[in-house]
């Protein structure tokens, strides 16, 4: 019984690892060639209350919820251009969805909300859409004090909610 030479089966394990590792021209295509797959998550809406103890944002989506984060800053920029965001207010929120698209395949927008808006509620002053881009989309709250919120998700339809506490009380 012949044995193969350790060369060639080093040659063989090397061709397999790279077979492997080739992304097939059908993934590629369907991803457009980045290695990453279309956001299927389509943000439609943007809408907000007041309520006698806090103000209430809601972020609508078609698809599933992706993954939110939230988090304070500075100041308010748009992405990717970087130009600060026009919103009164002392204290800002990012929200970021993703992966998640404002957009069809064909680029043309879903997101029937507001792009820039000045809210007068007790707490929330200001939304502006800030961003759409690969694969984010990213908003911005501007607040009159800094905000003590609280995040949740909502089904049915798919929505992501936050809320912010203000003193003033029911009557």
């Amino acid at each position: 019984m012949q044995h193969p030479s350790r060369r060639a089966v080093v040659a063989a394990g090397l061709l397999l690892t790279a077979a492997c590792a080739t992304i097939p021209a059908s993934a590629a295509a369907r991803t457009g060639g980045t290695g990453q797959a279309p956001a299927t998550t389509l943000v439609v809406d943007a809408r907000w209350g007041g309520h006698c103890t806090f103000d209430r944002l809601v972020i609508d989506v078609r698809g599933a919820l992706p993954s939110v984060t939230v988090n304070p800053v500075k100041e308010l920029r748009y992405d990717p251009s970087g130009k600060r965001v026009p919103l009164p207010g002392e204290h800002f929120l990012q929200i970021r969805l993703s992966p998640a698209a404002a957009h069809n395949t064909a680029g043309k927008p879903v997101y029937q909300g507001p792009r820039l808006a000045k809210i007068r509620l007790p707490q929330l002053r200001g939304l502006a859409l800030t961003g759409d881009f690969e694969g984010v989309v990213g908003f911005g709250a501007a607040f009159h004090a800094k905000p003590d919120y609280h995040t949740f998700r909502l089904h049915s339809p798919e929505r992501f909610v936050l809320d912010v506490r203000h003193a003033n009380r029911c009557p």
